[in-house]
């Protein structure tokens, strides 16, 4: 078990009984409490049922007091959802009498550390290492990246770790409405300013506000709504971005944001914004491995998105977590070249920071 750093837990260590063990352990994402047993999810998203010892009908009436108690908020059959989050945890807890299963308690951790690193990418199969230089290449070539798949693939995990290769210098302005990204910390001495979208800033007009901070990039948490319009604009700008988004099949990423889009009126005008605006969408899946027995995370798919006088196009260059051979557009490379890159499958000479990595 890997143990906790000092971070804000909202209530203090003897305040979670039994679960302590398993919210002060870093390897441990979710704890789910579902009024009779117990359930954990770890960072390989592996969800297994521990013992539920110790969790008696008195722990949680106290422990549901106490987190009551700290955001000040009453938890009775009227007020039946009570909710607390720190920038580390999120706890939901549902009242009785609308669980018919009984009081059900979730706890879910979203801690400062980055889980993928060059070496464990390429040593589980997350990607092989040509796909994971052409992805850092991509981030240093200023490329607008989206990464793609169902809830709980890690698509916030791999725009986490491609993001540490934005250079020092380059403002990063990040936006979410819950803390996820945690650039500043994971990135300390590089230039960042957290957005958090609440009540007074949605993420539209985050989006804008940040336009007038001096950004190089723009990290958006996730886009799921109309704001997808505004991060197009932002993007024509010049502004650089990385974000996640809810699909299965890169192909599909055009009409996924068009479907978010307010109205469809100018619907082609919008279609080519996607394609000039977005270079680069990744696909997470979530494998089964027969060896292990367990489930990985791997990268499947990569498509390229481009635009030429000859129309848009998508040019997938990975299906199934293999490279098809399919050769990259032309205007790709060049931007690829202009930011110094030959080969964007290979490490460019030995000082590269993701080459000492893959060699240590």
């Amino acid at each position: 078990m890997r143990e906790e750093k000092k971070w804000d837990y909202v209530l203090e260590p003897e305040d979670y009984g039994p679960l302590w063990r398993w919210v002060r352990d870093t390897d441990i994402t979710d704890i789910d409490y579902n009024g009779t047993s117990l359930w954990i999810t770890d960072s390989r998203n592996i969800r297994r049922q521990e013992s539920a010892a110790g969790i008696s009908a008195a722990f949680v009436e106290r422990f549901c007091a106490l987190i009551a108690n700290q955001v000040s908020c009453q938890f009775n059959k009227v007020n039946n959802l009570l909710e607390a989050e720190t920038d580390c945890l999120r706890i939901s807890i549902v009242h009785e009498s609308a669980a018919i299963s009984g009081r059900s308690i979730c706890i879910r951790k979203s801690l400062p550390i980055c889980r993928i690193t060059c070496e464990s990418a390429v040593q589980t199969g997350y990607c092989s290492e040509r796909i994971l230089n052409f992805l850092i290449h991509c981030v240093r070539a200023q490329m607008n990246l989206v990464f793609i798949g169902e809830p709980g693939c890690g698509k916030t995990e791999a725009a986490k770790f491609f993001s540490t290769f934005i250079p020092a210098q380059d403002r990063v302005i990040t936006i979410e409405d819950t803390p996820e990204w945690h650039y500043r910390e994971m990135n300390p001495g590089k230039d960042c300013v957290e957005i958090r979208v609440g009540p007074h800033m949605t993420y539209t007009k985050a989006i804008r506000t940040s336009l007038r901070q001096n950004p190089r990039w723009l990290m958006l948490s996730e886009a799921r709504s109309t704001e997808v319009k505004s991060l197009l604009e932002c993007l024509s700008t010049g502004v650089h971005g990385i974000t996640t988004l809810h699909a299965d099949d890169v192909r599909k990423v055009p009409d996924r944001i068009l479907n978010m889009m307010p109205d469809r009126t100018d619907a082609d005008r919008l279609e080519n914004d996607v394609y000039a605006f977005l270079d680069t969408a990744v696909l997470i899946r979530r494998v089964w491995d027969p060896v292990s027995g367990t489930v990985r995370r791997a990268i499947d798919q990569i498509g390229i998105l481009s635009r030429d006088p000859a129309g848009n196009h998508m040019v997938q260059i990975l299906e199934g977590g293999q490279e098809n051979g399919t050769a990259l557009p032309e205007d790709f490379l060049e931007r690829m070249r202009r930011n110094g890159i030959t080969d964007p499958y290979r490490t460019d000479g030995p000082d590269r920071a993701e080459n000492r990595l893959l060699k240590k």
